[in-house]
C-alpha cells in the first residue's frame, strides 16, 4: 500500500485542483494502487471570523490586487486543463476553516477522510457553501459515516479546533510552507499546482513502478 500524505486548505483553489488532479491520476493511471490518502490540516487564515471575510477586499488589502478575476486566471484555466470546471468568481468569501477541518481529522478512524475533504473543498467552491457553518458541514458529513449531531457537534468543538491549529503549526515545524503539498511514500514530496504528469511521476518513483504509467 502506498501511503500519500496531503497537506491542504479548504479555502485555497490549488488544493481543489491538486485533490482533482490525485484522484484522476489515481483512476486512471494507478487503478490497481493500493493507496492510503491521510489527510493534513494548513491553517492559511487561522483567524478568519466565522461570518467569513470578502476575498475582493482580501485581496485588496493584502496584496494590492484591484480585479479579482485576474488572479482568478490562472487556477481556473488550470482546473478546466484537467476537467475540472471551477469558476472563482461563484465563491467570493473565505471563512474560518477550524471546524471542516476538525470533521475532517475524525473521519480518518472512519475510513472516509479523503472523500470527505474533497467533499466538503468542493461544496465550498462549487456550491459557494460557508464551510464554517456546523449545519452546513454536518449535511455533508452525513454521506460520510456520520450522523448529523455527531457531526455538528465535532465542528463546534473547541477542543477539536485546539486539535486541527496544533497539527497546522506541527505541518509548518515539519517544513510545509505552501499547499497543496503532497508526500508519497513518506519520501517523494512534491509541492504547489503541479500536473497530472509531475504527480504520477512522483507515484511512480515512490511506489516503485517502472516506466510510464
Amino acid at each position: 500500500m502506498l501511503k500519500i500524505d496531503l497537506y491542504t486548505e479548504i479555502s485555497c483553489p490549488w488544493c481543489i485542483i491538486g485533490h482533482h488532479r490525485l484522484d484522476k491520476v489515481l483512476a486512471e493511471r494507478f487503478a490497481g494502487l493500493d493507496v492510503d490518502i491521510r489527510q493534513h490540516p494548513v491553517l492559511l487564515l487561522p483567524d478568519a471570523p466565522a461570518q467569513g471575510l470578502y476575498i475582493p477586499d482580501l485581496l485588496r488589502s493584502r496584496y494590492g490586487i484591484t480585479d479579482p478575476k485576474a488572479s482568478f486566471a490562472r487556477p481556473e484555466a488550470e482546473a478546466r486543463a484537467s476537467g475540472l470546471a471551477l469558476d472563482l468568481s461563484r465563491q467570493l468569501w473565505t471563512y474560518r476553516t477550524q471546524p471542516a477541518h476538525g470533521l475532517i481529522l475524525a473521519a480518518r478512524g472512519r475510513g472516509t477522510q479523503h472523500p470527505l475533504a474533497v467533499a466538503i473543498t468542493e461544496a465550498y467552491f462549487l456550491e459557494a457553501k460557508a464551510i464554517s457553518d456546523a449545519d452546513v458541514l454536518a449535511e455533508i458529513a452525513m454521506a460520510y459515516r456520520f450522523e448529523r449531531e455527531e457531526a455538528r457537534a465535532i465542528a463546534l468543538d473547541p477542543a477539536q479546533h485546539r486539535r486541527v491549529e496544533q497539527a497546522a503549526r506541527q505541518a509548518a515545524e515539519a517544513g510545509v510552507r505552501s499547499v497543496p503539498h503532497f508526500v508519497f511514500g513518506g519520501r517523494i514530496a512534491i509541492t504547489g499546482g503541479r500536473s497530472e504528469d509531475e504527480i504520477a511521476s512522483a507515484i511512480r518513483e515512490a511506489a516503485g513502478i517502472a516506466g510510464s504509467a
